[in-house]
C-alpha cells in the first residue's frame, strides 16, 4: 500500500466505519472509500461478542473497498469505553553528562520511565503524553531537545485503559484478517479532525457524543489537557424514547433523527405524530412536546457529567479559562438545539464540530458529517504514522542523506514523531499477545 494511504476503522457502539484516505499534493486528506455497517456486538465502546464484531467489520472493509476499489491491508483502529481514565503524573531523570545537550533518547528514557508506573491490576498504559518539561528547575519548557541541563523533569497526560479491552479490539481487528497498524485513542482522533490549531491553543473542550459513550477532550495552549469517557450517549436517549412511549426500539430511532429536539419550548402542544401500532394494534399517538421532554431530561443528564469534568479540570487551573469553549460532534451532535442547550447548561461558546479541517475541498458532503469525525482523524493518524515508518526507513537507508534532510525540516515537528512511538510500542505488545495466543 502507498505510504500516503491509510485506513481508519472506528468500532462505535451504534455503527463501524472503515474509512481509506490519501494526503494529496496541498497535503489534504482525500477519502478514497467508505464502509458502513451496523454495530453489533459493541456495548458501550467496548467490545463484548466477538464473532458479531468481526462480522461487521469484515462489512465494512469489504464496502469501502468496493467503493475504493482497493485491497485494504492494515488500519489504525480507536479505542473508547467506559474502562479509559486519565491521570496527571510528573517524573524526572538525573543526566549523567550535563555538557551534552538534550536529546531525543533523554525524553525516551524519561517517557519510558512513566511507563513503568504502577497500574491497577489487569490495567495498560495507552499514551504518554509529555505536556511541559522542566530543565534544572526552569520551567514551562515546551521543546528540551537541544538545551542544556543535569535534570529534565515533565509533567505528563497519561491515559490508562483495560488489557482485556485493549486485546479484544485487537482480536477482532486481526480476525478479520487485518493488520493492526496502530491504536489511538478515540477523543484524540476526534479532536485531530475536527479542532483548529488555534482552538487547541486558546483552550477548547471537544465533546463527542457517540452511540454508547461521550467522549471528552481538553485542550489548552496546544497540549491535551484531561480525557475523560462518560458510559452514556445516544443509545440512552433512544432507550428512553422506547420505555417512555411504549414502541419499539426502530421507531424510537427514528423519532429521535426525524422530530427529536433536546428543547422542550420549541413544540406547540397540538404537534403529534401517530406511529403504527405493531401487527394491528392501535396506532399510538405522541406529542412532540412529550418527546422532546424526555429527550431533554436525557441530554441535561449527560451534558451535566462532561460539564463536571470540564470544571474538575478548570478547578485544579483556576486562572486558565478555555477561550474557544465547547466543540460537539460525533453523531449525537446532530440533535436539534443540542448547541443551544449546551450553552445554557454551561455557559460557555458552542459549535458544531465537522470533520471538515484537513478534508480536501470537494469532499462528499456525506463525509463532512460528525458522525464521521473520529474515522477521518483516524485516517489522519494512519498517515502519520506511515510517514514517520517512511522516515525511519530513510534513516536506515541512507543515514547521510536523512541527517541532513532533517536539519532542514522544521524543529518544531519533533515531539510529535517520538510520542506517538509508544503507541506503537503498545500496538507491538498487542499483536505479540495475539500471535502467542492463537
Amino acid at each position: 500500500m502507498d505510504h500516503n494511504i491509510a485506513v481508519g476503522l472506528d468500532i462505535g457502539t451504534t455503527k463501524i466505519v472503515a474509512m481509506i484516505g490519501r494526503k494529496n499534493e496541498y497535503g489534504k486528506l482525500e477519502i478514497l472509500g467508505i464502509g458502513k455497517s451496523k454495530s453489533l456486538g459493541v456495548h458501550r465502546g467496548v467490545v463484548n461478542n466477538i464473532t458479531q464484531t468481526i462480522q461487521s467489520i469484515q462489512q465494512a472493509i469489504q464496502e469501502a473497498e468496493a467503493s475504493a476499489e482497493m485491497k485494504i491491508e492494515g488500519v489504525t483502529v480507536g479505542i473508547a469505553g467506559q474502562h479509559i481514565r486519565s491521570l496527571q503524573h510528573s517524573d524526572y531523570i538525573t543526566r549523567p553528562n550535563s555538557d551534552l545537550v538534550i536529546d531525543e533518547e533523554d525524553i525516551d528514557r524519561l517517557i519510558n520511565q512513566v511507563h513503568k508506573l504502577v497500574m491497577l491490576p489487569g490495567e495498560e498504559i495507552i499514551h504518554v503524553l509529555p505536556q511541559e518539561y522542566k530543565i534544572d528547575g526552569q520551567a514551562e519548557i515546551k521543546e528540551p531537545i537541544g538545551m542544556y541541563g543535569g535534570r529534565l523533569e515533565a509533567n505528563f497526560h497519561v491515559v490508562v485503559g483495560q488489557v482485556s479491552s485493549i486485546r479484544n479490539v485487537g482480536r477482532c481487528v486481526q480476525s478479520s484478517g487485518l493488520n493492526l497498524e496502530g491504536i489511538t485513542l478515540e477523543p484524540l482522533a476526534s479532536a485531530n479532525a475536527v479542532l483548529s490549531q488555534e482552538e487547541k491553543e486558546a483552550g477548547v473542550a471537544l465533546i463527542d457524543i457517540g452511540g454508547g459513550t461521550t467522549d471528552l477532550a481538553i485542550f489548552r495552549d496546544g497540549i491535551i489537557r484531561h480525557t475523560a469517557v462518560i458510559p452514556f450517549g445516544g443509545n440512552v436517549i433512544t432507550e428512553d424514547i422506547k420505555e417512555g412511549c411504549s414502541i419499539i426500539e426502530k421507531q424510537a430511532e427514528l423519532l429521535k433523527i426525524k422530530f427529536g429536539s433536546a428543547w422542550p419550548g420549541e413544540n406547540k402542544e397540538n404537534e403529534i405524530v401517530s406511529i403504527p401500532g405493531l401487527r394491528g394494534r392501535e396506532p399510538k399517538e405522541i406529542t412532540l412536546k412529550n418527546l422532546s421532554k424526555i429527550i431533554h431530561a436525557r441530554v441535561v443528564e449527560i451534558i451535566e457529567q462532561v460539564y463536571v469534568e470540564i470544571k474538575n479540570y478548570g478547578h485544579e487551573e483556576q486562572k486558565k479559562k478555555l477561550i474557544a469553549g465547547i466543540v460537539l460532534t460525533g453523531g449525537g451532535a446532530q440533535l436539534k438545539h443540542l448547541k443551544q442547550l449546551v450553552e445554557y447548561i454551561t455557559g460557555m461558546d458552542t459549535r458544531i464540530g465537522y470533520p471538515n479541517e484537513h478534508l480536501a475541498g470537494d469532499s462528499d458532503e456525506e463525509i463532512t458529517s460528525p458522525l464521521f469525525a473520529t474515522a477521518v482523524g483516524l485516517v489522519l493518524d494512519g498517515i502519520k504514522r506511515n510517514e514517520r515508518k517512511k522516515i525511519e526507513l530513510k534513516e536506515k537507508l541512507a543515514p547521510k542523506a536523512a541527517e541532513q534532510e532533517k536539519q532542514e525540516e522544521k524543529p518544531v515537528e519533533k515531539p510529535a514523531k517520538e510520542r506517538r512511538s509508544f503507541l506503537d510500542k503498545l500496538t507491538e505488545r498487542v499483536k505479540d499477545f495475539l500471535d502467542n495466543a492463537e
